[in-house]
């Protein structure tokens, strides 16, 4: 069978994240990186600061392998004019379609994602993912967009042709997500 692609979705340090909340987020972070890297995962991320940032540092030296997913159209603008990290992934792919057809290529590159925390990129995210019938696992407790989803849902009232889950334990929320994940892949 093949590794499944995770893409964790959350708020940068440009999107809302204050020093608190990361501080605040960061246990979360780090366990959820450590257990899709100890699930054999395979992590896309927005090649970014913040949440992300840091599921990925956690996954990374877990021994997972974390391929980026970049507005920029190379590595000058992903570092200059986008101010992201060089070194955020094992590999970044430079779409050249900014942060909105970035976020396009990330949901559609993961089998699930991941929403923690978050601001408005975060929302667009979980609304591309939602459209399109993704497995969504929602780590509850984990502040921003995540933390108002279920009511966000509520709200739209449109069916979801995917799989939303929510726990606020990061390890329990990836084994939720892989389970939903493996039986789709018997299917196929």
């Amino acid at each position: 069978m093949r590794k499944p692609v995770v893409g964790v979705m959350g708020a940068s340090a440009n999107d809302a994240l204050t020093e608190f909340e990361k501080l605040r987020v960061q246990d979360l972070a780090e366990s959820l990186g450590a257990a899709l890297a100890e699930r054999e995962c395979i992590l896309v991320t927005g090649a970014t600061t913040g949440i992300p940032g840091l599921v990925a540092s956690a996954f990374r030296n877990h021994g997972g392998f974390a391929l980026g997913i970049s507005p920029a159209e190379n590595y000058r603008e992903h570092v200059e004019r986008y101010g992201l990290p060089e070194d955020g992934a094992d590999v970044i792919v430079y779409t050249g379609f900014g942060y909105k057809g970035r976020n396009v290529i990330n949901v559609r590159s993961a089998d699930i994602v991941v929403i923690i925390g978050g601001a408005t990129g975060t929302l667009n995210e979980f609304t591309i993912a939602y459209d399109e019938g993704k497995i969504i696992g929602v780590l509850k407790g984990s502040g921003g967009i995540a933390d108002h989803l279920s009511q966000l849902i509520e709200f739209c009232k449109k069916d979801c042709p995917g799989v939303l889950l929510f726990d606020n334990d990061p390890e329990k929320l990836v084994a939720l997500c892989l389970e939903a994940w493996s039986g789709r892949e018997q299917v196929l």
